[in-house]
């Protein structure tokens, strides 16, 4: 029987060879890779490239091996979801941090349900310090988002110009910017 590994990163920046190395250092001996790079741990495991290939690839009796539970999800309910389709299959899971952990068993399913659940909540806190740093940013006057490619002295031409008759394309053209930047500009003008 094959052993397949799954690694997942959030960001292109990122990098799975770590959780490989984490792998191999394990022992495993690996038959097939799947890496999903550039995907957030919020998208359900069946909507992943390489998960998605590995689930069409993996036979009934086989095993899968993760480094990390929220490899596999960062819902409860999606990582519960996924572990019980592969656990029906009779493929072994293995994730790393849990140590050989049988997850079928009623300890197991404890334990993967307790840890799905700090993993979501991990996630929620995220999320919540983001915004909370996003609405502090925001009231010391902080400009969030890209720079306007416009000054306010262009923003009152471009205004200026399209009451005088100057069409959308024609101030598009002559500042560089796109029709829909014209129309909004000039649409906070009215």
């Amino acid at each position: 029987m094959a052993t397949f590994a799954y690694s997942r990163v959030s960001t292109k920046d990122q990098t799975t060879e770590n959780q490989r190395l984490d792998i191999e250092k394990a022992g495993f001996n690996v038959d097939y890779w799947f890496a999903d790079e550039g995907i957030s741990g919020k998208t359900h495991a069946s909507q992943r490239p390489q998960f998605k290939a590995l689930l069409g690839q993996i036979r009934d009796g086989e095993t899968l091996v993760v480094t990390k539970l929220d490899r596999l999800g960062r819902d409860a309910q999606d990582v519960g979801a996924t572990i019980k389709a592969l656990v029906e299959r009779k493929i072994e899971v293995i994730v790393l941090q849990l140590g050989k952990l049988d997850l079928a068993s009623p300890a197991g399913k404890l334990m993967l349900n307790m840890l799905a659940a700090v993993a979501e909540m991990e996630r929620d806190l995220l999320v919540e310090r983001t915004q909370s740093g996003l609405a502090r940013a925001k009231s010391n006057g902080k400009i969030l988002g890209r720079p306007p490619k416009t000054t306010a002295g262009q923003r009152d031409k471009i205004i200026d110009m399209r009451e005088k008759g100057a069409s959308v394309s024609e101030l598009s053209r002559a500042y560089g910017i796109s029709r829909a930047s014209i129309l909004r500009i000039t649409d906070k003008s009215i």
